[in-house]
């Protein structure tokens, strides 16, 4: 995948441009991570622009957008127990530390990760990981991107 959406992920999703978009849930967009050494990855992007921190929504917003995380981060649970049976849990997580947008990162975890990772964040995988053209998203996630997809589209039905 490439093109210039990474400059603007918010503002392509909006236009339907962003390939990384899975569903548009209630107050954001469900997309599939950039790199998927851990498959599964996935971010939920605020539906506005300009929008930094969960406290700059009013408050009805900024329920609807952790109740989209927490219906991202069981679709994204659902999927990997199905396609990994080594899947242990998922990690849900809002930074704001590099991206000056607000975003929340779901992190499945899986039994098979390195035991000197295992138990730590995320982001003390090495460089290489976040890197490696074998990591980067790609058409050999297809079906781990319709299966969540798939799991969102039954939650947000049994509502």
């Amino acid at each position: 995948m490439t093109g210039d959406w990474r400059m603007d992920r918010i503002g392509t999703a909006l236009r339907g441009e962003n390939p990384t978009v899975m569903r548009r849930l209630e107050a954001g967009f469900a997309v599939i991570g950039d790199v998927q050494f851990l498959p599964g990855y996935s971010v939920l992007l605020v539906d506005e622009p300009g929008v930094q921190r969960l406290s700059d929504l009013p408050k009805a917003k900024r329920l609807a957008f952790l109740s989209d995380m927490d219906q991202l981060g069981e679709a994204v649970e659902r999927a990997c127990r199905r396609l990994d049976p080594d899947f242990r849990r998922v990690n849900l997580e809002i930074l704001g530390n590099t991206d000056p947008f607000l975003h929340a990162h779901v992190w499945p975890r899986f039994e098979w990760e390195p035991a000197e990772l295992a138990g730590k964040p995320v982001w003390l995988y090495p460089h290489e990981r976040w890197s490696h053209e074998r990591f980067r998203l790609g058409r050999q996630h297809d079906v781990l991107r319709d299966v969540i997809s798939g799991e969102l589209d039954w939650l947000r039905s049994t509502v």
